[in-house]
């Protein structure tokens, strides 16, 4: 502790430790300055869980050999999936395994703190469904309500009333609520309402992809 001339004290900043990006990791990269790189990115928006989620893109800016980083988020921070490098053109490609059905937000970023556009990404299982409605209508719903010509929705044996559920069936992706409970016909997992089975584009029994 030393004194100022007119007797007051002055206090010495504590050190700071020096710690490098590369100590950190890619989490720690540096902000991206008004030169940074840019970075384009593109990958598969639906995927079965078990399959490769693919990564490609092109890094403008930095030389060949440059590395690049994936990552995923779910809703909290940022985690590192997979790496690459960049070719003499500036592109790269890679890809990383989707383990857990849903959706995830996928990016990519450089050591100069620049990144890639968000890519959302939905994670499936295959599910065996049929539809219902024609001479029904009319017939209260388990989870409350009326069955119409017009309901969206979805009966299932044990999901809670309200869980949404997404579905993608050649090129064609649809959100729906459980509204109702079945079926009961052995293998089967879900019945569409006939306004879901044709917004889905989907006939009358057959394999879909599902978040659930």
């Amino acid at each position: 502790m030393n004194t100022t001339p007119h007797g007051r004290m002055r206090l010495r900043a504590p050190a700071v430790a020096a710690v490098s990006v590369a100590a950190l990791g890619a989490s720690a990269l540096a902000p991206a300055s008004a030169d940074a790189a840019s970075i384009k990115l593109k990958t598969n928006k639906h995927v079965l869980r078990g399959k490769n989620v693919k990564v490609r893109g092109l890094l403008a800016g930095p030389p060949a050999g440059t590395r690049v980083f994936v990552q995923k988020s779910r809703g909290g921070g940022w985690k590192t999936v997979a790496k690459a490098v960049t070719g003499q053109d500036g592109r790269f490609q890679t890809k990383f395994g989707a383990r857990k059905r849903g959706g995830m937000k996928v990016r990519v970023i450089a050591r100069d703190g620049s990144a890639s556009e968000t890519r959302h990404v939905t994670v499936y299982r295959r599910a065996f469904a049929s539809y219902y409605g024609p001479g029904l209508y009319g017939n209260k719903l388990a989870c409350g309500g009326t069955l119409t010509p017009r309901t969206i929705g979805v009966a299932h044996k044990s999901l809670p009333c309200g869980t949404k559920v997404r579905f993608h069936y050649h090129g064609r992706t649809v959100t729906a609520p459980v509204i109702d409970r079945g079926p009961y016909v052995g293998g089967r997992d879900y019945d569409l309402t006939e306004r879901t089975k044709r917004k889905l584009g989907f006939g009358s029994t057959g394999t879909v992809w599902s978040t659930k």
